[in-house]
């Protein structure tokens, strides 16, 4: 799968514009099959089916499942399982764009873990960028205990889960720039969808529903191909971009999330939101912008 042609960009942003673009399909579908399935159940599927496309493609290219550095393979596929559980959950319970824009709140966790662990520069600049991203989480949120009751606010619980995803995509982000070392992007994105398949068995079958001919077509087909083109595209842009500069393209998500919410559920963000994606958008690009 080569990068999507896009003219003055490098060919590692143009992997993550792409991803971006297949992402928010992902979210789409993921929110159409929320209304019948249980997001458990949903992870399940389209892991199953990504870990069908990842062996396809291993096989495909000859490369190794196996990695060198299993221990750290298998880290990566926990973080993205979490993330994950947390992202689908928070689909079910909030807008599109919004649940995006929290969850794409992933450079400013991905900026200080690649500054801890990466030993990956830190200046004001980034530190501002983080400040008003955080600032940006607020205004789209909007806790009550801060704008009072009478201000409606998102659910709670998706807000915390849209973060928890965040959280741990920062950490999959971080231990993928890792990876990539010494692993092959094939091999990386193959440790993902075989976590997860084993993660979420456990959790989906016991509140599993038997999906009707459309909800499958939707998660094995919308879901589950647009998830692993997402991901494949991802990793490689990751493999040759700096993390911070990489991940703030994900940014475009929102875009594209806020599109698919206003033509297929007609959500339409608040002035609050709008502003609070706004400071988000400035904040990651004072992340990506010092590190050009």
């Amino acid at each position: 799968m080569t990068a999507p042609a896009t003219l003055g960009l490098s060919r590692g942003l143009r992997y993550m514009i792409g991803s971006a673009f297949m992402f928010s399909l992902m979210g789409l579908f993921v929110k159409v099959a929320g209304r019948h399935l249980p997001s458990q159940e949903i992870v399940l599927i389209r892991s199953v089916v990504t870990l069908f496309y990842s062996y396809l493609l291993l096989r495909w290219q000859r490369v190794s499942w196996r990695g060198q550095r299993t221990g750290l393979l298998i880290l990566r596929g926990v973080v993205g399982f979490v993330s994950l559980s947390c992202l689908y959950f928070a689909l079910t319970r909030l807008p599109l764009a919004d649940t995006l824009v929290l969850q794409h709140t992933s450079p400013v966790f991905t900026t200080l873990l690649a500054a801890l662990w990466l030993k990956e520069p830190i200046g004001r600049r980034e530190i501002a960028g983080i400040l008003l991203s955080l600032l940006g989480v607020v205004l789209v949120a909007r806790p009550g205990f801060l704008f009072g009751a009478h201000t409606a606010g998102l659910d709670p619980l998706g807000v915390a889960a849209a973060m928890g995803a965040a959280l741990f995509s920062a950490g999959a982000y971080t231990i993928v720039r890792e990876l990539r070392r010494t692993e092959h992007p094939l091999t990386i994105v193959f440790y993902f969808p075989l976590v997860s398949t084993i993660g979420s068995l456990p959790m989906a079958l016991p509140t599993a529903v038997w999906p009707s001919p459309l909800d499958w077509l939707v998660v094995v087909a919308g879901v589950g191909l647009s998830a692993q083109i997402a991901q494949v595209w991802m990793t490689r842009g990751l493999a040759e971009e700096q993390a911070g500069r990489a991940v703030a393209m994900n940014y475009l998500q929102v875009v594209f999330g806020a599109l698919w919410g206003l033509l297929f559920f007609r959500e339409i963000p608040t002035p609050l939101s709008l502003l609070g994606m706004g400071l988000i958008f400035a904040g990651t690009w004072l992340v990506a912008r010092v590190r050009t």
